[in-house]
């Protein structure tokens, strides 16, 4: 029988769930040092695998589905949205479209970690990390900026834009959208830079914005979930109103005009001036951020 009289039991979560973790080395007795996955803030890039370990490409002929739906009036979103994807998902194509983009962002990602984390004696550098307000996301993975790691010295003779994150770089490169999320905002300067390299990356355009029927990761994540409930709505399932719309929950706000949009016309906003609310951090919001 234990002794213990604390009887309470944390609710906790499991960090990095979707990967094993390793432990690298330990400096003492309590301090070791493991691997795990970190989710790079304010920005989304194309997936490789979703649902699960599944490839884009498995979802050519369910998205073309849907699109058929949308146009019957079958599914559960609003005429414009459903004009603005239907487009994207009938070409037959958007998956495979989406697993080449998502190819071309790691390629790219990669190819910036080995330039900017190359020093001068050959060696990597190390990087640095900035974790935001909310520290983990629901699959446990950390939340964070990262850029390379320089001195205090080397800071002081660079500018914001010559110090820049690998996620305002990916933004640049054309190969992530923009997609920050209250309340882990960059801060007013930074999110400045993040709303340049957007538009610039956008308007060039350049990476995922050079073909118009390209879908964003979270527009892609959004879609396979409206499929899976689409499709039980034609096959005569019984849906409940808040499964209808579980698939598009996030508010969407015009960084330029303050303007708050409901989910459903997030497409309005152009993709470089979106920002992002859950709906219960929209009260907070509008009142911190002054929101229309």
């Amino acid at each position: 029988m234990s002794n213990v009289k604390i009887k309470w039991n944390p609710k906790g979560f499991e960090l990095d769930s979707l990967g094993q973790k390793k432990i690298t080395r330990i400096t003492d007795g309590d301090t070791p040092f493991i691997e795990m996955s970190i989710r790079m803030l304010s920005i989304d890039t194309p997936e490789l695998h979703y649902p699960g370990m599944t490839s884009p490409d498995k979802f050519d002929a369910k998205f073309k589905k849907l699109a058929d739906w949308i146009g019957q009036g079958s599914a559960p979103l609003s005429p414009g949205l459903g004009d603005y994807l239907k487009k994207r998902l009938g070409t037959g194509k958007a998956g495979k479209l989406h697993k080449e983009q998502g190819e071309k962002a790691r390629d790219h990602f990669q190819k910036l970690l080995d330039t900017k984390l190359k020093a001068k004696n050959g060696k990597k550098k190390p990087v640095f990390l900035r974790a935001a307000d909310e520290h983990f996301d629901q699959y446990g993975r950390l939340l964070a900026y990262l850029s390379p790691h320089y001195t205090r010295e080397q800071l002081a003779a660079m500018t914001l834009k010559e110090r820049a994150t690998f996620n305002l770089l990916m933004v640049e490169s054309g190969w992530a959208a923009s997609f920050p999320i209250y309340p882990s905002l960059p801060k007013i300067d930074d999110f400045a830079l993040l709303q340049e390299a957007g538009q610039g990356a956008f308007e060039k355009p350049k990476g995922v914005w050079k073909n118009p029927l390209s879908l964003t990761g979270y527009e892609y994540r959004m879609c396979v979930r409206l499929f899976e409930i689409t499709e039980m709505l034609v096959s005569g399932g019984t849906v409940s109103e808040k499964v209808k719309s579980s698939w598009i929950e996030r508010y969407c706000v015009d960084i330029t005009t303050a303007q708050l949009f409901n989910p459903e016309d997030y497409y309005k906003v152009l993709p470089y001036n979106r920002l992002f609310l859950w709906p219960k951090d929209v009260a907070e919001a509008k009142a911190k951020l002054n929101l229309v």
